[in-house]
């Protein structure tokens, strides 16, 4: 009997199981408006107004006509608010004389501080300039609290308050309020008119000189200061070394012209004599109560007295308008992109200051 391997007889297959001829792929789905190619249409019907699941829109929220009309409103009352906090401020600030002026009113004092120690008259005399123009400002109040200060720089500013009272014909008034000795006292004797608190801190006519002599540094730190001149005084003043017999009358003659000025001035302002100022020109200094009967100031008041005074002198009736100049404050940016030198001095520049001369009560 023959074992090997038969070939598999192949059976007729019943008509029903006969390959199909294969039916043609769906032609692709037209063309989006939107680009590309729009989703295959789902061969699932859906009743009109209702759809499948993931594709179920929220529901529409019917807001009440209030609801637009208090949003409105509420947006309108806002900027309202806003506006009126804007106007408030500004005429406050217009009130209290915290704008330098906007060019509301023609009946306005102004108002000038002088605070700390004097420096520089730059500042001062241009605003004593700006008003002194403006035909709105009716008068001038210095308000003074400062121990003096240079003594050029006091100087430029008497003269400037003279000047602005001759050629712009406005009266000037000072207010000291806890100090106005020396160098800002000076100031103030050119005024038409000065006040003071009765524990205010006024006079002090006279001059100092002082510079820093770090000799004994030098020497300690075995350097030497080798300066070459001509001219026997020209090196006078040397901040490495002690003053000579000759150099001290030097400066001492300097500092006693400058004396005779300040005398000369404040005499000049206080419509009075040198005679009469020079006992009272020792450089101590007095309360506004014992400065009365010297003749120093003319009236014990504070700055609302002198305010409301200058005003009825101005010609000006009810509350008087002030304008002050408006103040460069430093912002953040600036004091971190500045050089600090105001903050933390250069000791390289102290070492190699010259010798001053100043109006100021120490």
């Amino acid at each position: 009997m023959d074992s090997s391997p038969h070939p598999a007889t192949l059976h007729n297959m019943p008509d029903d199981f006969a390959q199909q001829p294969s039916s043609p792929p769906p032609p692709p789905p037209p063309p989006s408006a939107f680009g590309g190619y729009a989703a295959p249409v789902s061969s699932y019907s859906y009743a009109p107004g209702t759809f499948p699941p993931g594709y179920r829109p929220a529901p529409r929220v019917n807001r009440s006509p209030w609801f637009y009309v208090a949003t409105i409103g509420g947006s309108f009352a806002a900027i309202c608010l806003v506006l009126s906090g804007m106007f408030w401020f500004m005429m406050r600030s217009i009130r209290d004389g915290n704008t330098s002026g906007l060019g509301i009113g023609t009946n306005r004092i102004a108002v000038i501080d002088i605070e700390g120690v004097i420096l520089s008259p730059e500042g001062v005399n241009t605003q004593l300039r700006k008003f002194g123009e403006d035909s709105s400002v009716k008068a001038i109040i210095l308000h003074i609290n400062s121990p003096g200060g240079g003594a050029a720089a006091s100087q430029e500013i008497y003269h400037e308050v003279l000047r602005v009272r001759k050629e712009n014909h406005k009266k000037i008034i000072a207010s000291v309020e806890s100090v106005g000795a020396s160098g800002a006292y000076y100031i103030a004797s050119a005024c038409d008119r000065i006040y003071a608190n009765q524990a205010s801190v006024v006079g002090s006519i006279g001059v100092i000189m002082e510079w820093m002599n770090y000799g004994d540094l030098l020497k300690w730190a075995r350097l030497k200061n080798i300066t070459i001149t001509a001219g026997e005084l020209k090196d006078a003043g040397d901040p490495s070394r002690d003053l000579t017999p000759k150099e001290q009358a030097y400066f001492q003659s300097l500092v006693n012209n400058m004396y005779s000025q300040f005398v000369h001035d404040v005499a000049l302002g206080r419509h009075t004599t040198d005679e009469k100022i020079q006992p009272l020109a020792t450089g101590q200094v007095w309360t506004g109560e014992q400065s009365l009967p010297l003749g120093l100031i003319d009236q014990i008041g504070g700055f609302r007295t002198a305010l409301i005074e200058t005003a009825r002198t101005a010609g000006i009736s009810g509350e008087p308008s002030i304008v002050r100049p408006s103040k460069n404050r430093r912002g953040l940016l600036t004091i971190l992109t500045d050089d600090g030198e105001d903050l933390f001095p250069n000791p390289g520049q102290m070492l190699n200051r010259a010798p001053g001369f100043y109006f100021m009560w120490k």
